[in-house]
């Protein structure tokens, strides 16, 4: 079991997330980096979903009250396990009665935290990743507790691995989407030469870019979106939905981020610069 003694800023449990249900209005959720919480649950040797804590902004201090092995990923963390640092993307042998305890967050904004065999509580709709209605935590409490199987006896096939740490890096990749051909060439041209900024509304279902563009007056009817989906707004705003965003909206969907940016777009906080390429 894990117990938490202080949870951090927003720490939330979160897998790949939850299909065959958008049909519902519920959103897909699950990790904001995907490729960090793979390579945690890599190194563990766990299935690729397996439930972690992404940690935002700044970590959790928690008590493991039963063995298991643990591995912190995704944007570099500051912690200790048992008063000695933890270095990202190595795998460590946590004994009963462990104590880690989590700083900031560094180069990027989400951290993944992964024991062997993943966090258990109850999966709700295929997925144990939180979201309120679905879940009955939005987050981590003070004095709560995760399940986890104990495990004493694991080898891992690699100790470590040296993760590139691209979350400085600008470029977002995009696709068109549906509605990108009611821009007109002038849009179409400003979309891809300014330098967009992180506004700071700005959360896990979506974040806004600035500056403001010339927005389109056509109206459209409610139509589907995913995680990636670029909308822009009649007063020119640009929306970039995230892992909780809403399954339907009637703005137009001028792009679509690939996986690997929509990852990318997960470790960005407030402030930080972007630049749409084609995919």
């Amino acid at each position: 079991m894990l117990k938490i003694i202080q949870p951090g800023f927003y720490t939330t449990l979160q897998d790949l997330g939850r299909y065959h249900y958008r049909q519902y209005g519920v959103p897909v959720s699950g990790a904001m980096d995907q490729g960090a919480l793979r390579r945690a649950n890599a190194l563990l040797e766990n299935e690729p979903g397996a439930a972690a804590l992404e940690v935002t902004m700044k970590g959790p201090e928690v008590e493991f009250t039963t063995p298991t092995f643990l591995v912190v990923s995704g944007a570099h963390l500051e912690a200790e396990l048992n008063g000695e640092p933890v270095e990202m993307n190595r795998v460590y042998q946590v004994p009963a009665g462990s104590h880690l305890k989590c700083g900031p967050v560094l180069r990027g904004l989400r951290a993944y935290l992964a024991v062997k065999g993943g966090f258990l509580p109850e999966v709700r709709l295929g997925s144990r990743s939180y979201f309120p209605p679905v879940t009955r935590h939005k987050f981590l409490a003070r004095d709560s507790e995760l399940p986890y199987a104990p495990c004493e006896d694991f080898t891992p096939r690699l100790l470590k691995l040296n993760a590139a740490d691209s979350y400085g890096q600008k470029e977002v990749r995009v696709w068109p989407g549906p509605e990108f051909d009611l821009l007109n060439p002038s849009q179409k041209a400003c979309l891809f030469e300014t330098e967009y900024h992180l506004a700071k509304e700005h959360d896990r279902m979506a974040c806004q870019l600035g500056p403001a563009m010339e927005g389109i007056g056509t109206s459209m009817i409610t139509s589907a979106t995913l995680p990636g989906t670029v909308q822009l707004t009649p007063a020119g705003k640009l929306l970039v939905l995230l892992r909780d965003g809403q399954t339907t909206g009637g703005y137009p969907r001028i792009l679509q981020l690939d996986p690997d940016s929509l990852d990318l777009m997960g470790q960005k906080k407030s402030g930080d610069a972007i630049r749409f390429l084609w995919a």
